[in-house]
């Protein structure tokens, strides 16, 4: 299969804007297609996507050596929506020293001990560094709304556990990410949105393959009862946290090979937008390099040397 050349950054626009969520205008989850394939077919897609990983491997590189900002990545969606495939397909071939994943599972009783943003806090990026979050603190005004019972193991005053609980989440949510990003952390929210139908079926290829039936439990099937619960809690959180600052990527994923390329797309986008470079070394450090080349020059001479006079005797 030969490569297409790589796609300017205005052609990968039509990747990202039709699926951006800021706050700007009206969101409504169920109008929005899963099925979407962008007008690509799969080699195209892989095209696209071989071509992004390289352009990303390179603007990593110069993340980490300037180390001035940090890019925090937020993958959200449904079970079996693709998260974790897409971590490895977008992520392949980037520096690992650079690049750090945090799966986000059911609380241990340490972090309970803490409130909700505590264990992701502690997971943040550095700077130079991606961190990518597989679930959030999005997990706390989601599962734990769909399933109120579990709000009261997160030790909470009872006076402060009230109607406007979401609200004020929401709220906080808001302002921890504009702080964030204030204090120069690139925030990249995606939602990995599946029908009930791909779900289904992703749910029986796990069961057919034995190499993916340890992903699979009991509770999955059990919190497909909920999907509507989950689909209204979804479009809540994006109605109340996409933000300029930190949008929301509402990414058709019944196609895994175009949500990639979506992801993907957004990600080169917003760090090409950072204007990364490689430090420049200050006058000092040059004077110093030609001292140190010098002297590597030298010791390579007087090494030669040695080698002859050894030869001759």
């Amino acid at each position: 299969m030969n490569k297409k050349p790589s796609r300017s950054l205005t052609e990968l626009d039509r990747f990202i804007t039709p699926f951006r969520a800021d706050g700007s205008g009206r969101f409504h989850l169920r109008s929005l297609k899963t099925n979407e394939r962008g007008g690509l077919d799969k080699d195209e897609a892989e095209n696209i996507l071989e071509a992004n990983r390289q352009r990303l491997i390179g603007l990593q590189e110069k993340l980490y050596a300037q180390d001035r900002w940090s890019v925090l990545i937020i993958l959200q969606g449904m079970d079996a929506a693709g998260k974790d495939s897409t971590i490895k397909h977008i992520f392949e071939g980037v520096n690992p020293q650079g690049c750090e994943v945090t799966a986000f599972k059911q609380p241990t009783t340490l972090e309970l001990e803490h409130d909700f943003l505590w264990r992701s806090v502690v997971a943040l990026p550095k700077r130079g560094n991606i961190g990518i979050f597989n679930r959030s603190y999005y997990e706390e005004c989601l599962v734990t709304r769909v399933h109120p019972e579990l709000l009261h193991q997160e030790k909470l005053p009872p006076k402060l556990i009230t109607k406007k609980i979401w609200r004020e989440r929401f709220e906080d949510i808001v302002c921890f990410e504009r702080y964030l990003a204030r204090n120069g952390t690139l925030i990249l929210k995606f939602f990995l949105n599946i029908s009930r139908q791909e779900q289904r079926q992703r749910f029986l290829d796990r069961l057919e393959q034995p190499a993916k039936t340890w992903k699979f439990s009991m509770s999955d099937v059990t919190e497909r009862g909920w999907w509507n619960r989950y689909q209204a809690v979804y479009q809540d959180i994006v109605r109340h946290t996409s933000t300029p600052l930190a949008p929301w990527y509402v990414v058709p994923s019944d196609h895994k090979w175009f949500a990639r390329v979506v992801i993907g797309s957004v990600i080169i986008r917003a760090l090409e937008g950072l204007d990364l470079k490689f430090p420049r070394a200050d006058k000092a450090s040059m004077e110093e390099f030609k001292r140190v080349r010098k002297a590597l020059e030298n010791e390579s001479a007087r090494g030669l040397k040695r080698v002859v006079k050894k030869a001759r005797t």
